[in-house]
């Protein structure tokens, strides 16, 4: 044997011994009622630190799948705003813009519609009714000031006509997110609209069918707000107003607007 096997195999045993050493330390640390009071209380406080130290990795994953659908949004509505510039920028020249009538072609023209300047229009045959967009989203309406007054005064509480119309527009914003998702075609989506686009699927009833409706999450997702007990209290009062109504089932809560 060399001399550095000799120092390795010196050290080994050294630790080997103060290893030793330690456990009969805490063996007799262990056997005294003071001492094995405050080991109990220190293993408690590092128990309970374990413990937040894990919700506070729960919260940041939670925060960063947030963080990421919420980048995604921001693309989607950044095409979307996109699209509109292009259609905006590239009218055809030929098409009337808004507020301007297409000129008369030949002086004839001109001058019989001069004549009948002051003879009552003809009546106009009224087509059938049209029908709605297929994608059209509904809106809330927002509270006027007499449906406001007529709001119980222990149900308003100290919410304002302002506050309480603020939460009308947050709805329609978690409406509208919503919905642009669900009218868009499945393979189109990414893989988090993907998932989206389920879950709306799956919360839907045979009482929401053909309705829009909208649950407590999409309002923390889609509108930034925290469904506390005060804006549980403007959901009573818009509820109040005709504005939604509250179908319950499978855990959740669906406000459906009217």
């Amino acid at each position: 044997m060399n001399h550095c096997e000799l120092e390795e195999v010196t050290q080994h045993i050294n630790d080997k011994i103060s290893m030793i050493k330690s456990l009969l330390e805490l063996r007799a640390v262990a056997k005294d009622p003071d001492k094995r009071g405050t080991l109990l209380k220190i293993e408690q406080e590092v128990s309970a630190i374990n413990e937040l130290l894990d919700r506070f990795e729960r919260y940041v994953g939670e925060q960063r799948g947030l963080l990421k659908h919420l980048k995604d949004l921001e693309v989607f509505f950044l095409e979307d705003e996109q699209d509109v510039l292009h259609l905006k920028n590239n009218i055809p020249p030929h098409m009337p813009k808004r507020g301007q009538q297409a000129a008369p072609q030949g002086g004839g023209q001109v001058a019989v519609q001069s004549r009948q300047t002051d003879a009552p229009p003809a009546p106009q045959e009224q087509g059938p009714p049209r029908k709605p967009q297929r994608n059209q989203i509904k809106e809330m309406e927002f509270i006027t000031v007499p449906e406001f007054d007529s709001i119980p005064p222990y149900m308003k509480g100290r919410v304002t006509y302002d506050q309480l119309n603020a939460a009308v527009q947050s709805i329609n914003t978690a409406v509208t997110s919503k919905y642009k998702i669900l009218h868009q075609p499945v393979k189109t989506l990414n893989n988090v609209s993907r998932t989206l686009h389920q879950r709306f699927k799956d919360q839907e009833t045979k009482d929401t069918k053909g309705q829009f409706f909208i649950v407590e999450q999409d309002i923390r997702e889609f509108a930034q707000l925290k469904v506390d007990k005060r804006f549980v209290g403007m959901l009573n009062m818009l509820r109040h107003c005709q504005r939604l109504r509250e179908v319950r089932g499978g855990g959740l809560t669906r406000f459906i607007l009217l």
